[in-house]
């Protein structure tokens, strides 16, 4: 048995659902299932999903306000006003700021852009931030992706009689700011889709204020989109499909150079925005002033956009060992064995990463966790939180609100500030929520899975028809799949060998399985054990050969495990360390963490334990029989040794002992030390083999030994040879030898099966009696 490492949840549909039967194409079951499980059920639904079409984008003018903030842009621009585009410092923030100013430009706008520094100015549009504006002559200032919590900055612009047009999409408060605009979906009864990213509400002003749709300006809006994790559903599909295309097509100097420093070629993908695009732009502003982003997306020369892009790229570097430092720290800070919130500070902690270190902690202990830098100054603590899909962090923290100075986020992530002498406070209250709530296996990470395959159905062709439902994200999750099937083939892969590579065969048809971090795995797999894996798939190109694989997230064995390693010397155990695990040895192992108990120790009290290292054979096989059914191991290894084979020799016939017999009556006396060798020559017997015979003569009191010397008993008892004690433990040994030493691995692994399963067996007999 091997457990997987996450919760795995299957997604279901309706037993009759099913797409209406007009399609005029054709699909497979398998992408017909994920349309399904996405809620698609027509024909009209399906093409718009599978072919995105810019016609299905919403017209601008439905959103509220906007043809207001327009129309005073406008006149800004015939008065040649200055107008401040007042952005943020992370990746949506500033593709937002960038789609903003070049729509401006375009139009011949005096603007300028602001980015707040996260550290000095925090979040969103401040008080000093707009009475500097105005003293540098902003008569308009247009917020992108903030600003829809300002309410007292918008008094202040209002005071000064800058015109403030706020363009946001984060949730609204119970009041709304009093600005001459709000361009915000959510808040426009009329508009059909409320999940825009900032970028995407830009990308609208934009538009309706050029009068056109600015195609050129997808990318960012892509990069954007994609990066602020919103539901990639509806008209985020349809711009960041779009965008995808432009970023891939895309000369101009800032995604140029940005691509270059990410070595991105061809095809840019959804991937390749949030894993590689969207971390570095992020990275400046988590560490100094976001502008270096902005300015990278406006560039118009190359020479300085790549410059821009190495600075970008070293400046991901240091977050990078920024992040791995603290995450270090903050790890020996942690008790796994504490079930409850994870809680760690420290002095001198870069706020700016503390939410990365606090995910990586959440995907290394299933805890939710809570990372703030210490500032002995004010005594207080500020930082981030992540959480578990099974933990709602913002409804627990809210019911200790009190005990924050600050506190805001969602459900999986929040933002806050502690005063220090509360922190214990919180730690035990959001503790006693947790196992109020939870239990251990509810805090494992989710996988959800679009279905079951076989490995006879997956080919390139449907590998291609799956990707059609890209790009993938937030509402649209990559379809993961389970395989079920015995392994063809399995090896460590990597320098380390802590990568899997596994090959699964069916009906003439290969799968490659790759695992990144699961080479530990390796030894956790026996033959012919069916293996359930999870994973994406994909096509793997090397060297202009196309194969098909699955990208491995998680694996499960369901059947208990036999690893064969008899007849091996200096078997590995080292994989088991952190396990619970026993040995059947008459000598303790060398490894120090696994007990040792024979199969004499008759009274013992013995436990369940997963694993059993059987290192002897039994002198019984009952006796390996009641171990078994006392300790129901799920995996046995078995590292039989002999050294002298009962199996291998000869036993003697009923005519070997008749003829010896004979010798023995006919001579009455004779002495074996001196006559041993010639009986052996005679009938080509092993020594073994005579004295065996002597053995069962002599316990049946057919003969008796003085010294070597055999004397006839001239009146013995009849008795059968299969009465003698030390006939009948030959017969023992030969039938233990038979069944645990040289049978087959099937054969083997059989004889197992039945005591594995005793208890089960007897429960199930119990509950029938009971139900009776």
């Amino acid at each position: 048995m091997l457990h997987s490492k996450a919760n795995w949840k299957t997604l279901t549909i309706e037993s009759d659902a099913k797409l209406i039967n007009d399609i005029s194409f054709k699909l497979s079951p398998v992408v017909e299932k994920l349309l399904l499980q996405r809620g698609i059920r027509s024909s009209r639904e399906a093409e718009k999903f599978l072919f995105p079409s810019l016609d299905d984008v919403h017209p601008p003018e439905k959103i509220q306000w906007m043809d207001k903030a327009a129309t005073r842009v406008r006149e800004a621009i015939e008065q040649n006003e200055k107008i401040l585009v007042y952005g943020d410092y992370d990746a949506d923030g500033v593709t937002s700021t960038a789609v903003l100013i070049k729509a401006l430009e375009e139009l011949g706008a005096n603007c300028s852009y602001y980015i707040p520094n996260r550290f000095t100015e925090g979040y969103g549009p401040n008080e000093e931030a707009f009475r500097q504006a105005y003293a540098n002559g902003f008569t308009v200032i247009i917020t992108v992706d903030n600003g829809i919590t300002a309410v007292h900055e918008a008094n202040v612009a209002k005071a000064l009689g800058v015109d403030l047009i706020i363009t946001d999409h984060h949730e609204a408060q119970n009041e709304l700011p009093d600005a001459y605009a709000i361009i915000h979906p959510a808040l426009s009864e009329d508009y059909p889709f409320k999940e825009l990213a900032g970028v995407g509400v830009a990308f609208k002003f934009a538009q309706y204020l050029l009068g056109f749709f600015p195609k050129h300006l997808l990318g960012f809006v892509a990069i954007g989109t994609i990066a602020d994790l919103v539901s990639l559903t509806d008209e985020n599909r349809v711009l960041s499909y779009y965008g995808l295309k432009e970023l891939t097509i895309s000369n101009t100097p800032g995604i140029s150079a940005l691509k270059q420093i990410c070595k991105i070629e061809g095809n840019v993908t959804e991937e390749d925005v949030g894993f590689k695009m969207g971390p570095r732009l992020n990275a400046v502003g988590r560490l100094q002033d976001a502008g270096l982003a902005v300015e990278l997306l406006l560039t118009e020369f190359q020479e300085e956009a790549q410059e821009l892009a190495e600075e970008i790229d070293q400046l991901n570097q240091e977050r990078q060992r920024i992040v791995e430092v603290i995450r270090k720290e903050a790890e020996k800070m942690v008790d796994p064995s504490k079930f409850g919130v994870m809680i760690v500070y420290k002095e001198n902690w870069n706020e700016g990463v503390l939410g990365i270190v606090a995910s990586r902690l959440v995907k290394q202990f299933d805890r939710p966790a809570i990372v703030l830098n210490f500032n002995p100054e004010t005594n207080e603590l500020k930082g981030s939180a992540r959480s578990i899909p099974a933990f709602d962090l913002f409804t627990n923290c809210m019911k200790v609100r009190h005990l924050f100075s600050k506190f805001g986020g969602h459900a999986q992530a929040a933002g806050m500030t502690i005063p220090l002498e509360n922190v214990e406070k919180i730690q035990e209250a959001l503790d006693g929520y947790m196992k109020e709530q939870l239990t251990e296996e509810d805090c494992k990470e989710e996988i959800i899975i679009s279905g079951e395959v076989e490995i006879a159905e997956i080919n390139e062709g449907l590998i291609d028809e799956i990707n059609r439902l890209a790009p993938y994200g937030m509402g649209n999750p990559k379809p993961v799949f389970k395989i079920e099937h015995i392994p063809a083939e399995g090896r460590q892969i990597g320098s380390k060998k802590n990568h899997l590579k596994l090959q699964f065969r069916e009906d003439g048809k290969l799968l490659d399985g790759i695992g990144f971090g699961f080479g530990n795995l390796y030894y956790a797999i026996s033959p012919n054990t069916p293996l359930q894996v999870v994973g994406e798939l994909g096509i793997n190109e090397w060297n202009g050969n196309r194969k098909p694989q699955i990208m491995i997230q998680d694996m499960r064995i369901e059947d208990w495990q036999l690893f064969d390693y008899r007849g091996r010397k200096n078997v590995d155990f080292s994989f088991l360390a952190n396990e619970e695990v026993i040995a059947v040895s008459e000598n303790p192992l060398e490894y120090s963490f696994i007990p040792t108990i024979s199969y004499e120790a008759k009274g013992q009290e013995l436990q369940k334990v997963p694993h059993l290292i059987l290192c002897t054979l039994p002198a019984r096989l009952n006796d390996l029989i009641q171990l078994i059914q006392k300790i129901q191991p799920v995996n046995i290894y078995a590292c039989f040794q002999l050294n002298d084979s009962a199996y291998l020799k000869t036993f003697p016939t009923r005519e070997d002992f008749v003829w010896l017999y004979a010798l023995f009556h006919k001579r009455k006396t004779i002495d074996m030390k001196r006559e041993i060798q010639s009986i052996m020559k005679v009938k080509s017997w092993s020594k073994e083999h005579v004295v065996f015979m002597l053995r069962v003569f002599s316990e049946l009191e057919f003969v008796r030994m003085d010294n070597g010397v055999v004397h006839v008993n001239p009146t013995p008892e009849k008795k059968d040879l299969e009465t003698a004690d030390v006939y009948q433990e030959r017969l023992r040994q030969l039938e233990i030898e038979q069944q645990l030493y040289y049978s087959n691995y099937e054969e083997f692994k059989n004889w197992f099966t039945p005591y594995i399963n005793y208890l089960e067996t007897e429960k199930s007999k119990e509950e029938m009696i009971n139900g009776l």
